[in-house]
């Protein structure tokens, strides 16, 4: 199973961090150990002082493809889920101030949230109009639609399996809206898809 994430997929999220639009969807990925296991709390780790949530909606692709053109990606998902892109905002800067990797503040261990409820994506009158939001301490924080994709989920599947082999199983996170922010201990994250509440972490 691999982890594919998209950057800067919403126009808002890109002004909140005064990030330059992108030509081309920015795709980094996060190794299998970056799942936080289920039911697991979720620990600030040591190395930053500023770590951020981002909640996304989640494609599961559901067989392998490679070079999948636009019109026939729908064929690779079926399931429609959401998830949290924890950032280690700090150490992201520096990085990306010395022109390196992201990997350090974006794959480490328990950084990816995975929400156990899966939709069948033909529950969804329309996957691009998926209203989604984040919870923090019952207050909400995050809210997005997918309608406001600067890149849609089948464009995004395209452009990853140009680069990547898509195997059944790999999770494509696709992008954050606006209002990312710091965790605390004893903070609560809830995330949901319409009224639907689909995974809930405990900061520590």
């Amino acid at each position: 199973m691999k982890f594919f994430c998209v950057g800067r997929n919403y126009r808002k999220h890109i002004e909140e961090l005064e990030n330059e639009l992108p030509q081309e969807p920015i795709i980094f990925s996060k190794p299998e150990t970056a799942k936080l296991p289920k039911d697991r709390d979720f620990y600030i780790p040591e190395f930053s002082d500023n770590i951020h949530y981002e909640v996304e909606v989640l494609v599961k692709i559901k067989k392998v493809g490679k070079y999948i053109q636009p019109e026939f990606a729908h064929k690779y998902y079926d399931q429609i889920g959401l998830g949290i892109d924890f950032t280690a905002r700090d150490l992201q800067q520096k990085l990306k101030k010395k022109g390196l990797p992201w990997e350090k503040a974006k794959a480490f261990d328990g950084s990816a949230v995975v929400g156990e409820k899966w939709f069948d994506k033909k529950n969804f009158e329309n996957i691009q109009k998926i209203n989604f939001s984040l919870l923090k301490n019952q207050e909400k924080v995050q809210k997005g639609n997918t309608s406001a994709m600067i890149w849609k989920i089948d464009e995004l599947i395209a452009n990853i399996s140009k680069y990547f082999t898509l195997k059944m199983g790999d999770i494509i996170f696709t992008g954050t809206p606006a209002g990312v922010g710091k965790v605390k201990e004893e903070d609560v994250l809830e995330g949901f898809i319409e009224e639907q509440s689909v995974f809930k972490v405990n900061i520590k």
